[in-house]
């Protein structure tokens, strides 16, 4: 048998989980004491129950009476209550916003697999707009891209790779270009930025597939395809005067607005045009060095990178106004014009002579109204009895190579065939090796029977020293030729990625 004190917890449970009247009505309805026919248990239960209910009730109230009787007790009692509901509150809040944060994860995921909605301060304010002109862009026949996930598909690309190439933070350890410097021959350094193989891959894209299928004015010369330095000079052959203008800070002179406002006149949607012009551009950067690590500040506006690509070409389409409005003017005054990215020149014969100062003065007009500027200091008027120059092309009877630099080139290879390369150079600093390459390419250019013959000399000078034409930085430097403009550095740096 159960000993007594099991047995008496048992009945005090039972009693507790009713009352003690019905566990009597029940145990004396177990025992025997009534039959079912006897008494209305049914009643007597529901009597009891209501007894027991009110009892309860009866206690809850004089506990409450001693309660409010003792202040200090009720103010406790006050307290716990709310202790507790803010706990469960606390507890509440926190499931809640733990599953809002996992759904906002879930559906930021899907929208960054599917869309970019931003890419930095200043530049994700319009990354909303996604409807372009399709009948402007198939009228060009251009690619119809409405949205990022349009252009991340034709590029064959992720999202996730377009996010990362267009993206522009003030300060990241990543940077998507290798800057360098490269001597100029008035003195002091052209800073050169050539794209890390992802964004030139991204940037040649478009170049082929955009900015190459938009009609540019005639006269332009520069990143154009099928046309080159020589074409430039042609049209200035045998002229009894030739002047020649560059721009002051051509590149830096073309912002970001600049940029975007090109993609978009072509019809493209202001998120597409966005992450086209910051893939096409690039900030001033400063590097900065933080406990041990090294950093990329952004400075100022960006702008378009001189090493891109794409930059002759977009300089082309923003300076189509301008070359027809200087040909305008130089057919006014009797010359012919052509413009190699920002090398502008004018060509007349005798009749044209007196015709200089005006038409000097309305182009400086012209281009400030066009938003450039003319470098105050690169003015050159070269008449028939002196040598005359058109982007490194000397034009006086055909289009030549200077003698004089032909002479020394010579001179150089004879000297490094007999003696080596040490101690030799062509231009002060650089590779020996790659600007010698680039030069027997420029003599190729303008005359390719000459120019094959000393391209086979240079051949057999780099493979006995093993050069490899791979290396992006050798390979600008080997194109510099001295005095060489911006604009043919660049023909040279698009030459070089359209091999590579």
């Amino acid at each position: 048998m159960r000993n007594s004190t099991e047995r008496r917890q048992e009945i005090y449970d039972k009693i507790k989980g009713s009352s003690k009247q019905e566990y009597i009505l029940s145990e004396m309805k177990r025992l025997g004491f009534w039959n079912e026919g006897d008494v209305d248990f049914e009643a007597a239960n529901a009597y009891f129950k209501e007894e027991a209910e009110l009892s309860k009730k009866l206690q809850e109230l004089l506990k409450e009476k001693r309660i409010v009787g003792d202040p200090d007790a009720f103010i406790a009692r006050k307290h716990k209550e709310r202790k507790l509901a803010s706990k469960q509150s606390q507890k509440e809040t926190k499931e809640r916003r733990e599953k809002e944060r996992l759904e906002k994860a879930k559906r930021w995921k899907a929208i960054k697999e599917k869309d970019i909605i931003y890419l930095g301060t200043s530049y994700s304010n319009n990354l909303n707009k996604k409807i372009s002109n399709v009948e402007k862009l198939r009228s060009q026949n251009l690619p119809v891209l409405q949205t990022a996930l349009d252009l991340a598909s034709a590029m064959n690309i992720t999202i996730g790779e377009l996010r990362f190439l267009a993206f522009s933070r003030k300060n990241s350890k990543t940077n998507h270009y290798k800057r360098f410097k490269v001597p100029k021959k008035t003195g002091g350094y052209r800073l050169i930025s050539a794209p890390m193989p992802k964004l030139k891959r991204a940037q040649h894209w478009i170049l082929e597939h955009i900015l190459n299928h938009v009609v540019i004015h005639k006269n332009a010369h520069g990143g154009v395809l099928k046309k080159s330095i020589k074409s430039n000079a042609i049209p200035h052959v045998e002229k009894a005067v030739v002047i020649n203008q560059d721009f002051k800070n051509f590149f830096p002179t073309v912002t970001f607005n600049r940029i975007k406002g090109v993609f978009v006149s072509f019809g493209y949607s202001s998120q597409v045009s966005t992450i086209l012009a910051l893939l096409c551009s690039e900030p001033k950067i400063l590097d900065v060095e933080l406990l041990g690590e090294k950093y990329f500040a952004q400075r100022g506006e960006r702008f378009l990178p001189q090493g891109s690509p794409c930059s002759p070409a977009i300089t082309n389409i923003l300076c189509k106004k301008l070359d027809y409005r200087l040909t305008g003017l130089a057919k006014k005054y009797g010359f012919d014009y052509t413009r190699y990215v920002d090398d502008i020149t004018f060509s007349g014969d005798k009749h044209s002579l007196s015709k200089i100062t005006p038409l000097l003065k309305y182009s400086r007009f012209i281009v400030n109204e066009e938003n450039f500027k003319l470098h105050p200091e690169k003015l050159r008027v070269m008449k028939r009895n002196s040598k005359q120059e058109v982007t490194g092309v000397v034009v006086n009877e055909k289009p030549n190579i200077s003698k004089k630099s032909l002479k020394r080139f010579k001179a150089l290879l004879f000297q490094i065939e007999k003696d080596g390369i040490e101690g030799k150079f062509w231009n002060k600093g650089g590779n020996v090796l790659a600007q010698i390459d680039g030069y027997a390419n420029f003599i190729y250019q303008i005359d390719s029977e000459k120019g094959m013959l000393y391209k086979k000399r240079v051949k057999a000078i780099l493979d006995s020293y093993n050069y490899k034409e791979n290396h992006r930085k050798a390979y600008v430097l080997n194109s510099q030729k001295t005095g060489i403009s911006v604009g043919r550095l660049f023909k040279k740096i698009t030459s070089f990625f359209k091999k590579s």
